[in-house]
């Protein structure tokens, strides 16, 4: 019944248009003279009642048809205001006001023009209309700041500004956002450091970041799968630990396609640091200004210092590049070389660290048997007193 009512009024709006643009054409047309041009007596009334019966069975067949476009406009706008950052909303539609308004002034002077008055009034009013929804959102914090009254309708920027102003600088950053990588979820040793309460505030998971680790775990690759689905069980652990609040932001960015790109987008609204242990994620988001905590930077800065000359007493477990040396590992992941070490794989020995070298990757340490090392200074002073 419903359906059958809205094509009524769509049939019925279209024969209005048709009237409406009847109207237009003979304005601009001497009906006299078309008349006696065309040799017959053409009657006003006759012209509204044929365009009106022409374009009221051409709405009547078209109706359907309109009805699914606009069903569909009005979900896809839903779904898209639904999902849009509040900030972001009021923003954009304070700017789409604006920019209404200054078409409404620009098209006073379009009422003299015929037939094409209306037509230009529309398009400058979509025109101004969307150019004022783009900078309302693009320019928020600076639209918003002038609702100092609103609190809550102020940019994160001009809220951290007023907790500054009253003192509580340490109260609003104890409370400040960490976004959290896809990359850093699926390493796991956030939730470690989480424990340790090194991290305060709140960590923030966007929806499109478990969106990628919901197809990680769904992948065909086995060990993707695996790594997908570890990330979902450590978020699931952070979660219910008390020491640290988590929460999910619903928000999107439908015009970026790449993840690392809206984690940059995202925590520059926020004005928020990035917990990742991504390099490239890392420069990028630096290069941009945007603070970054990286989880490896962290591990390299809490590993045990280590200086040549000192012993180490370590387990050789595999065969390195070069002839004669053994490879072996610290608690930390650390890569030990030891020169000389070969025939001491799968044993424990003591040695003597020589270099250490610190990378992009992380640190190395060089180092030689004990028992070698000795041996080489035994030999070199022995030669020393011969040769004196």
């Amino acid at each position: 019944m419903l359906s059958k009512i809205v094509r009524g009024i769509i049939t019925l709006l279209f024969g209005a248009a048709g009237i409406y643009v009847d109207y237009l054409i003979l304005k601009v047309v001497d009906i006299r003279q078309l008349s006696q041009t065309l040799g017959f007596e053409i009657h006003l009334y006759w012209t509204y009642i044929i365009i009106f019966i022409v374009l009221s069975a051409f709405g009547f067949f078209l109706a359907p048809v309109c009805m699914k476009v606009f069903i569909g406009l009005v979900k896809w706008l839903e779904s898209r205001l639904t999902r849009m950052p509040i900030h972001d909303l009021v923003g954009g539609s304070l700017g789409g006001i604006v920019g209404l308004l200054i078409a409404r002034l620009i098209c006073i002077t379009f009422v003299g023009i015929p037939f094409l008055g209306p037509i230009l009034s529309v398009v400058v009013s979509l025109l101004l209309g969307y150019v004022g929804l783009i900078i309302g959102i693009t320019r928020k914090d600076d639209i918003l700041g002038f609702f100092n009254f609103l609190p809550k309708l102020k940019g994160e920027r001009a809220e951290k500004e007023k907790n500054k102003d009253k003192g509580h600088g340490k109260q609003s950053a104890a409370a400040g956002y960490k976004v959290l990588d896809t990359s850093v979820i699926i390493d796991g040793r956030i939730a470690d450091i989480v424990k340790t309460s090194f991290i305060d505030g709140v960590l923030l998971v966007p929806g499109f970041v478990l969106e990628e680790l919901r197809h990680i775990a769904d992948s065909s690759d086995a060990l993707k799968r695996n790594r997908g689905r570890r990330g979902l069980d450590i978020l699931n652990q952070i979660s219910k630990e008390s020491v640290i609040k988590v929460e999910i932001y619903e928000g999107d960015f439908e015009d970026i396609a790449e993840v690392d790109s809206k984690l940059v987008k995202l925590a520059n609204i926020l004005d928020a640091p990035i917990l990742t242990n991504d390099y490239n994620l890392n420069k990028v988001a630096e290069l941009q200004g945007i603070k970054v905590l990286n989880i490896n930077e962290l591990a390299n800065a809490v590993k045990p210092v280590v200086l040549p000359g000192e012993e180490m007493y370590i387990q050789i477990m595999k065969e390195g590049k070069e002839a004669g040396q053994g490879v072996a590992y610290l608690d930390d992941g650390t890569m030990v070389v030891v020169d000389g070490g070969r025939r001491y794989i799968g044993q424990q020995t003591t040695v003597l660290v020589t270099t250490v070298l610190q990378t992009a990757a992380g640190r190395m340490i060089f180092a030689k048997p004990k028992g070698m090392q000795e041996k080489s200074s035994e030999e070199f002073s022995h030669e020393f007193n011969a040769f004196g």
